[in-house]
């Protein structure tokens, strides 16, 4: 499942930039995503608004990682990083509950930590633990309630639950905050209306 929202990593690999304007963009964006646990809240704000307004796949993929590294940098202490982020590892070599078992540490250290409750949906999902997917997805989204991974997550779920009215309206949310999300594709389009 490598092109689910909810499991991106962010990118380290500079894309390359067309006119000026791009790379001012790339220049900000670094320096945003550079700031890590320091940013202000406006400069969270400032990423979401420009996700939202991205005009190229290109340029929200740049946006994209940096609101990744600042969800992953939002833990409240290294520990608690280190347990998501070998938990990632695990994950990677599908030790899924090696994974899933780091991430209810990282949980009962930093239950106020939106990512390790997203980061374990993923888990639970990849284990067609469902129901249990679906409240940590609910929880992420509690916590952050901007998280376009979790909104993917929670599609992915509801529809595979058969639920797909509501996997719908979550994509729909997931794409109202990031309009070049990958999932898009899943979107279906309402008879008789326009998207």
């Amino acid at each position: 499942m490598p092109g689910l929202a909810f499991i991106h990593q962010p990118s380290s690999i500079a894309l390359p930039r067309t006119s000026l304007l791009g790379f001012i963009a790339a220049a900000f964006l670094a320096l945003l995503a550079s700031a890590g646990p320091s940013l202000a809240s406006d400069d969270k704000d400032a990423l979401f608004d420009a996700l939202k307004s991205a005009k190229t796949e290109a340029e929200a993929r740049l946006i994209e990682d940096s609101i990744w590294w600042f969800w992953l940098d939002e833990a409240p202490d290294t520990e608690t990083r280190h347990l998501v982020d070998e938990a990632m590892r695990k994950r990677d070599g599908y030790d899924f509950e090696g994974a899933r078992l780091l991430l209810n540490d990282a949980i009962e250290r930093a239950p106020d930590y939106a990512e390790v409750w997203n980061q374990r949906a993923f888990i639970l999902f990849l284990q067609d633990k469902l129901d249990e997917a679906l409240e940590d997805a609910d929880r992420a989204l509690e916590l952050e309630p901007r998280h376009f991974g979790a909104l993917s997550g929670k599609a992915h779920i509801l529809m595979r639950q058969g639920r797909v009215d509501l996997g719908q309206q979550a994509l729909r949310q997931a794409i109202e905050i990031y309009p070049f999300i990958k999932e898009r594709h899943m979107l279906i389009e309402p008879k008789g209306d326009e998207l």
